[in-house]
């Protein structure tokens, strides 16, 4: 009986469709620091969501632990079940930001949800950072 145990090297816990402590997530801006974690295969782990209910959705602030360093982050895609009209995606997508709001690559690679641009205008004026700057450097909006 303990073989058949001791064999087994995946996991055996539930898919979680939320963002919270612990999940992995794929960089889609081309910062230097985020191209070396996914080229590796060490993603980062969300590590801290900054709301009230620990649960993150598409344009919510979060701390990411990659390559051994605290960063924050935007989240721009996530697989859970979405309001109408707000697309679902297949992988957890963030772009990584500074202190400041400003984000620390030229380009996000992927296309954005045009939801987004309301969610981070209402941000920017409520917490004093910038969040404009990442919304010029996406190339496609969905």
């Amino acid at each position: 009986m303990s073989t058949i145990f001791a064999a087994r090297k995946f996991s055996t816990t539930a898919v979680s469709n939320h963002i919270m402590k612990l999940t992995r997530l794929r960089v889609v801006d081309n910062s230097t620091i985020g191209k070396q974690a996914m080229a590796e295969g060490k993603p980062p782990r969300c590590i801290h969501v900054y709301n009230k209910k620990g649960i993150g959705t598409i344009g919510d602030k979060i701390m990411v632990a990659i390559k051994g360093e605290k960063v924050k982050a935007i989240i721009v895609g996530c697989v859970k079940e979405q309001k109408p009209n707000i697309p679902r995606f297949d992988s957890n997508n963030i772009v990584l930001i500074d202190d400041n709001g400003t984000p620390l690559g030229t380009r996000i690679n992927v296309p954005i949800p045009i939801v987004l641009r309301t969610i981070l205008k209402e941000k920017t004026f409520s917490k004093g950072a910038d969040y404009t700057k990442l919304l010029a450097i996406a190339s496609n909006y969905v």
